[in-house]
This record gives structure tokens, C-alpha cells and sequence, in this order.
């Protein structure tokens, strides 16, 4: 990959994350071999791909094998990134890349939690495909419009909320204790409610950072 530039405006360094740190030790060592960011972004697909048909086959202990590879993919997805900002070799390819990915990963995920469930006759009042579907819409639309803002606004526009070292999808590194105290029915409930809610915020946001946008000039042709 080429280094190429994702915007003009200047770039504000996001705030270092504990598994971020930990990341970048990690791949140190790879930088000059034959090892590219993008294959990294490849494994952490194919592990989080992996993690959601775990939790569509249902039941204990396939929805807790799949926690641990959603787990796992999350801490591979700040690999590829590392890997690319210390070996010069962050792309715009790269970066959409990269985000496809999250949002497939993510979309799969809470839909195999409905499919799972249900293969289960799990007891719920909202049926869990229905409520898998819209937190994977949601997400899906949260994810298209953080990457139409961060056109227009730069990265600085689409920071994640950070404390403590961790940002806010690093909520899915506490997968392991909903499937291990088996609450997944409750979980899926309360991300297809706040999915929504927050993409109502990225809606308004997204809204935001176009009104902010500098109306374009129209160009005159000259007459002779």
C-alpha cells in the first residue's frame, strides 16, 4: 500500500487506548516484513465472521466460544492500524477497508445473536431476529455516516468517547461475561435500544456537520 493522505485538515492523534498500546508492541516487530496492514484487517474479518456464526448456532457454550473470538477480533482490529501508522503505510484504501470491515463484523454479530436465540425458543416479547436486525441496522447506519462526516470534518470529526484507556466499542471486550452468565436475551434488548438511540445522534450530528459545510461557489463562465 501506498501512504496516501485522508484529508487536508490537520489531524489530531486520538487518544491512546490500553489494547492500542498493547497492539503496537505487538506488530513492532513486523514492520518491514511481509506482513501489511490490510492482511491483519483480513484476519480480524475472518475471526469477528467466525465469532458470529458461534453465537447463530445458540446455546451455552457456542455463544461463549463466540465471545472469545468477537474478543479476540476486537484486539486484532487495532493491530492493523499500529502496523500501518509506525511502517508509513497508511492508505485511504486501507481505511475504508477497515472500516467495512468493523461494520460487517458488527452487523453480523447482533443478527447472529437473534438467529441464535431463536433457535432456541428463548422467551422474549420483541422477537431476537427482529431485534438483532435493528441493532445491525442501526450500527450500519452509524458506521456510514461516521465515515460521510469524517469527509467532511477530518478523523477529529468522528472520535470515538474515550475514559480510562478505552473507547466506546470496546464495550464488546465484556461479551465474555453476558454469554458466561448467560444474559444474552437481556444484552440484545438494550443493544437494539441504544444502537437506535445513538444513531439518532449520528443522525443529528451528520446533519450538523453538513450546515457547517462552506457553501460552494459557483463558477461563471466569461463571455467574450
Amino acid at each position: 500500500m501506498n501512504s496516501t493522505t485522508i484529508t487536508d485538515r490537520p489531524v489530531v492523534p486520538p487518544p491512546r487506548t490500553w489494547d492500542g498500546k498493547l497492539a503496537r508492541k505487538l506488530v513492532t516487530p513486523l514492520v518491514g516484513s511481509a506482513v501489511t496492514p490490510n492482511q491483519l484487517t483480513t484476519l480480524r474479518l475472518v475471526i469477528g465472521i467466525a465469532g458470529a456464526a458461534c453465537f447463530a448456532r445458540g446455546g451455552f457454550a457456542w455463544a461463549n466460544g463466540g465471545a472469545l473470538l468477537i474478543v479476540l477480533s476486537n484486539f486484532v482490529d487495532h493491530t492493523d492500524g499500529e502496523l500501518a501508522r509506525i511502517s508509513g503505510l497508511s492508505s485511504r484504501f486501507g481505511h475504508r477497508y477497515d472500516l467495512a470491515c468493523d461494520t460487517v463484523v458488527t452487523v453480523l454479530l447482533f443478527a447472529a445473536m437473534g438467529v441464535g436465540l431463536a433457535m432456541h425458543d428463548v422467551a422474549m416479547t420483541v422477537s431476537p431476529i427482529v431485534l438483532g436486525t435493528i441493532a445491525g441496522c442501526a450500527i450500519a447506519l452509524i458506521f456510514f455516516l461516521r465515515m460521510r462526516i469524517e469527509r467532511m470534518a477530518g478523523k477529529v470529526g468522528t472520535q470515538q468517547g474515550f475514559a480510562a484507556g478505552f473507547e466506546t466499542e470496546d464495550v464488546l471486550y465484556l461479551l465474555p461475561l453476558v454469554t458466561t452468565f448467560d444474559v444474552v436475551g437481556p444484552f440484545i434488548v438494550v443493544a437494539s435500544i441504544g444502537s437506535a438511540l445513538f444513531a439518532i445522534w449520528v443522525v443529528i450530528d451528520y446533519l450538523r456537520a453538513v450546515r457547517s459545510q462552506p457553501p460552494s461557489t459557483p463558477t461563471s463562465s466569461s463571455s467574450s
